[in-house]
């Protein structure tokens, strides 16, 4: 039997304020994955965590979301995958390192990819969206985020506007940033 070297864990995290394009670009992401034959696991990360009330001992659902992403990824690694496409505002944040080497191990390459936005295209994606009661608190958190993102991210985080932008384009940027075309 020979011995065959899976590939190295790569995930690309993609990151942003409300309203930057995070979930758009992801799936546009890995609809241009797909079309290109190149393998990969696309991950909501906002769904990782989400459970009320959260629990005593992990209030911010933190280690939820580190045990549900390594269960989940632990299937995909199963099916030979070894790319995963992360999409999560904090998600590129220096700080969140450690929920992503201990759910997909040490060794995974991460590229992280902060996409950016101006106030007032946030203002208006989010005014396009938020059909209920929770506008004002989401303009509020995403210039909050906004500044915590730009403060937090490593230095070698790709920066992508997505002002005025095809979705399109930002995602081919995505991918270039990552790494990911296909040979040929």
């Amino acid at each position: 039997m020979t011995d065959q070297a899976q590939p190295r864990a790569e995930a690309l995290l993609i990151g942003g304020r409300s309203g930057s394009g995070k979930s758009s670009v992801g799936w546009e992401v890995a609809a241009q994955l797909r079309t290109a034959g190149v393998g990969h696991a696309l991950i909501e990360g906002d769904v990782m965590g989400e459970i009320y009330p959260p629990p005593a001992d992990d209030p911010d659902t933190s280690r939820i979301t580190q045990r549900n992403l390594a269960a989940v990824w632990a299937n995909y690694t199963d099916l030979g995958c070894h790319r995963l496409v992360y999409t999560n505002t904090a998600c590129v944040l220096a700080s969140e390192t450690a929920l992503f080497t201990g759910a997909l191990g040490d060794g995974t390459r991460l590229i992280r990819v902060l996409l950016t936005a101006s106030d007032a295209t946030v203002r208006a994606r989010l005014t396009g969206r938020e059909l209920g009661s929770e506008l004002d608190q989401q303009l509020r958190r995403s210039d909050r985020m906004a500044r915590v993102l730009d403060a937090g991210v490593p230095p070698e985080t790709v920066r992508v506007a997505t002002d005025g932008r095809a979705v399109r384009d930002i995602a081919a940027d995505v991918i270039t940033a990552a790494g990911w075309k296909p040979a040929g």
